[in-house]
């Protein structure tokens, strides 16, 4: 009984111990994980913090190319100026009637760039979900369609004004082969 009642305390030891060691394992694979959600939140972190520093830095960049553009552009026309006052002065009226053809000439292509930039809308679909992406992009291919539709009436009236101009011009003061 003695002999038994020591190999059952020698079992409950052993298995104490290996619950202890079990325990350890746990507790230090709790630690692992949490270490490393820690560590992933703190790289996230750091990589949303990288992510507006370089839109920032995007955004800037972008300024101060719009700036020195705009800057490029007033002193192009102070120089235009200057030289087209010169050249009245000393050349003639004929070359500075060129250059403000062609100074007109470039407003209506600023003007064309402006007017399609305004009608362009920005995309935003940055916060938008599955559903939302396949919303904005059935919007724009509806729209894409409506433009397309229109771009191919205006040139089939087009083509029928022409053949009619063509035809009226063929077709009338002929008498015989000789004009009248």
């Amino acid at each position: 009984m003695e002999k038994d009642l020591l190999e059952l305390q020698t079992l409950i030891d052993v298995h104490f111990e290996q619950r202890k060691k079990e325990e350890e394992e746990l507790i230090g694979l709790k630690e692992r994980i949490e270490s490393r959600r820690a560590e992933r939140a703190e790289q996230q972190r750091v990589r949303a913090e990288k992510e507006r520093d370089r839109q920032t830095r995007i955004a800037e960049e972008r300024q101060r190319k719009e700036d020195e553009e705009a800057k490029k552009r007033a002193d192009d026309e102070a120089k235009k100026k200057k030289v087209l006052s010169n050249m009245g002065a000393h050349f003639g009226g004929f070359l500075a009637k060129a250059e403000l053809k062609r100074g007109k000439r470039q407003t209506a292509r600023e003007i064309k760039k402006k007017t399609l930039a305004e009608r362009r809308k920005p995309l935003a679909i940055e916060n938008l979900r599955e559903d939302g992406l396949r919303e904005r992009a059935k919007e724009m291919w509806e729209r894409i369609y409506q433009l397309e539709s229109e771009k191919f009436d205006l040139t089939e009236k087009m083509w029928r004004q022409k053949y009619e101009v063509s035809k009226k011009v063929h077709g009338k003061g002929k008498v015989g082969g000789r004009w009248k």
